[in-house]
């Protein structure tokens, strides 16, 4: 009897571990390796690693990382679960969002060149967007892309407040989005809500221990940027989050020692928050002097909306505009300024369909504990978002349409698992070199798109 190259008889009833492998890998997931590269890009951009080690910003890790994974899906297209026909609508509102911004930065009557290169920076959270809908397929790698992303707002902490303690506000002592104290205070905000969920599923004391402190540093740097929008926005979602994660899941002392801890940090670290909401300390203007401010550019912002309808005048372009070199606290009014109406409608549309999918998450019945508290999460972020948003101008913050991903991915994955009739198993310890198979890798049938 003839003897194959994998060592194994030609008969197919023999079913040797040689001709298992085999299948195992022809089975496997094809796109794993644009996953590494995804998980590698959200480390490089959450994590802004260069701050810390000399000489790394010289190499450009952001577009690498993105580049690698896009070419990763490349190559396992056709043999994936998801097609580009499967992206929901959401994807296509943002394609629109973008374009009509290019259009805008390129017929700016303020500063085209300028328009043109933040039109480029924003533009890269579509591929982002497109490749987490279509790369993570399971739970499993969605709440690992998710615990990338608060680990690394945890270690961000850390360090702007080993760099900045004595530094007003924590202004630039980061670079990149982390800059600014609003965008600082937003980051750590909308990511507090992970860390809590991550708090409450991890199986031992040292994780527990982590998120703990973890979360006390996230809460401490918020206070110190002295944020107000950034306070509002805790309030909302950190208030959404317990909902799901201590009210409906019957863990009460959540809410005990959220509220003692938060009276402690108050305390200790919200000092210069106070004096911004009375005033006081504020390079001598007066409460009454920031509202006449605010008030000023949001009435600028109208009248850009009033004479460039259409096309706005181009991606933060709209400090100079104002003729005080600030910015229109209030996101709505900052895209409807500088992208136009349409780019508002669309703006409102987007997040409008990701309200619709919170709301589905919210009503489904099959979800286990660790997904409870992972929408949860999603949806206490998000809520925050739109309610701080009426104070700060965060329309091209990337950590938002991060979480509208999430959001729309985990429905997709429920409702594959739905037509499948099946219900995710415990997990389950394997060794490392097992590849991950699909779950429904080779089935006929489509899957209802998530909208």
């Amino acid at each position: 009897m003839a003897i194959t190259e994998y060592g194994a008889n030609d008969n197919p009833a023999v079913d040797s571990p040689f001709r298992r492998a085999r299948r195992a890998v022809q089975t496997a997931d094809p796109t794993k390796s644009a996953f590494f590269w995804l998980c590698g890009f959200f480390i490089v951009y959450c994590t802004r690693f260069e701050d810390f080690i000399p000489g790394l910003h010289f190499i450009p890790f952001g577009k690498i990382t993105a580049i690698m994974a896009a070419y990763g899906l490349f190559t396992a297209m056709g043999k994936t679960k998801r097609t580009l026909k499967d992206l929901p609508k959401m994807a296509n509102l943002l394609l629109y969002i973008i374009i009509l911004l290019y259009i805008s930065a390129f017929t700016s009557p303020i500063w085209k060149g300028g328009a043109v290169l933040r039109t480029t920076d924003f533009a890269k959270i579509y591929p982002c967007w497109i490749l987490i809908f279509l790369i993570i397929t399971t739970f499993a790698r969605l709440r690992k892309i998710i615990f990338i992303q608060a680990f690394s707002v945890v270690l961000v902490s850390c360090a702007a407040i080993i760099k900045g303690h004595d530094v007003d506000r924590l202004n630039q002592v980061l670079g990149g989005f982390y800059g600014n104290p609003n965008d600082l205070a937003f980051a750590v905000v909308l990511s507090l809500p992970y860390a809590l969920a991550f708090l409450v599923m991890s199986k031992n004391a040292m994780g527990k221990l982590f998120w703990f402190v973890g979360m006390l540093l996230m809460t401490v740097v918020m206070f110190l940027t002295a944020s107000r929008a950034g306070f509002i926005d805790l309030i909302c979602s950190y208030s959404v989050a317990l909902y799901y994660v201590a009210i409906k899941g019957k863990r009460p002392w959540i809410i005990i020692a959220s509220v003692l801890l938060g009276v402690v940090i108050v305390g200790a670290a919200g000092g210069r928050l106070y004096d911004r909401f009375t005033g006081n300390g504020q390079g001598g203007m007066t409460a009454e002097g920031s509202l006449e401010d605010r008030k000023f550019l949001m009435l600028r912002a109208v009248d850009a909306i009033e004479h460039y309808p259409l096309l706005g005048i181009g991606v933060k372009n709209f400090p100079t505009y104002s003729t005080i070199w600030h910015t229109v606290h209030m996101t709505y009014l900052q895209i409807g300024a500088e992208g136009g109406i349409p780019v508002l409608i669309l703006y409102l549309m987007f997040f409008y369909r990701d309200f619709q999918n919170m709301f589905a998450l919210h009503r489904r019945k099959d979800l286990t504990t660790d997904e409870q508290l992972i929408a949860g999460a999603l949806i206490g972020s998000q809520v925050g978002f739109v309610v701080g948003a009426l104070f700060a101008p965060e329309a091209y913050h990337f950590f938002p349409y991060f979480a509208a991903a999430f959001t729309v991915t985990l429905l997709q994955i429920l409702n594959e698992r739905q037509k499948e009739g099946g219900v995710t198993p415990p997990p389950t310890k394997k060794p490392r070199h097992f590849l991950e198979v699909y779950a429904d890798h080779g089935t006929a049938g489509a899957v209802s798109p998530v909208r």
